[in-house]
């Protein structure tokens, strides 16, 4: 079988985050998709196959779990389409989270589709306390979990500084997000007057990921909740990673109709590393 690794989110053709990809998926089982997947070992690993009511059925599974969608490898795939000979343009995608529309830059950017934000619960900083430097809390915003997706608990943090210098509890957090019913925390701290408007750290130890350099729908979860508390743009940029020495460039592009988000749209620039052959 052929396994593409792709890393998607380049920061000037460097960093980003990898991704598996199998583009020949039909005929596997979920338990031969986990199978790989946990081989692998990459945060996600993404299985392309025919849909009846989309031109692509994507299939996301991490090292210990499925799950409904993800931003970085998606934009893995069609990185991979694209160099394959897809032409730039507009596709659909059938997901666990929905129909979804992906478009193909003419600078060869990918864009993915995110369903609209849905906000959930807000949380106190106390809850953290165990897991968390809860002294770093952003006061100015809540801690509140947002959806366009995945369901990650956002999580201010007053300055870069202190965001580079988290050292989580994992096995702490992992017991505290499956109670809270969410995949991971997304921490951020603004970083006014720079190229992005915010650095990003992303941790899911709840599915194996301690911590992840790209995270297409965290940033689309946090674009649209920085709209709501911050600022309303037409797009917003990210990095992540750079605690990993994985810098990311995320870009996210939000629709208005009126006052209201329409859609929301994540992009980035896949670079293919390297194929290979498993025995399977």
């Amino acid at each position: 079988m052929e396994v593409f690794v792709v890393n998607a989110f380049c920061y000037q053709d460097k960093g980003g985050n990898a991704a598996g990809v199998v583009l020949s998926s039909h005929g596997l089982k979920s338990k031969d998709k986990m199978k790989i997947a946990k081989e692998l070992s990459f945060s996600e690993t993404v299985f392309v196959s025919e849909s009846k009511v989309a031109d692509y059925k994507l299939e996301y599974f991490t090292p210990k779990d499925e799950v409904d969608l993800c931003g970085h490898a998606t934009i893995a795939t069609f990185s991979l389409l694209n160099s394959k000979g897809l032409q730039k343009g507009i596709y659909t995608i059938e997901t666990k989270s929905g129909m979804l529309e992906i478009e193909i830059g003419k600078d060869g950017r990918v864009f993915m589709q995110q369903c609209c934000p849905a906000f959930f619960e807000k949380y106190s900083v106390e809850e953290f306390k165990d897991c968390l430097p809860i002294e770093y809390y952003n006061s100015k915003f809540p801690i509140q979990a947002v959806s366009t997706g995945l369901k990650d608990i956002l999580f201010p943090v007053d300055t870069i500084e202190h965001l580079r210098e988290m050292k989580p509890d994992f096995s702490v957090m992992a017991r505290l997000n499956e109670k809270q019913g969410v995949v991971g925390i997304h921490a951020f701290a603004l970083t006014e007057g720079k190229e992005s408007i915010a650095e990003c750290r992303n941790f899911a130890p709840l599915y194996d990921i301690d911590e992840e350099s790209a995270t297409g729908t965290s940033n689309c979860a946090l674009a649209c909740y920085l709209s709501k508390y911050y600022k309303k743009n037409i797009e917003y940029k990210f990095l992540q990673g750079v605690s990993m020495n994985q810098p990311s460039d995320i870009m996210v592009k939000l629709d208005y109709d009126e006052d209201k988000i329409h859609k929301v749209f994540v992009g980035g620039v896949g670079i293919i590393k390297e194929k290979r052959i498993m025995d399977f």
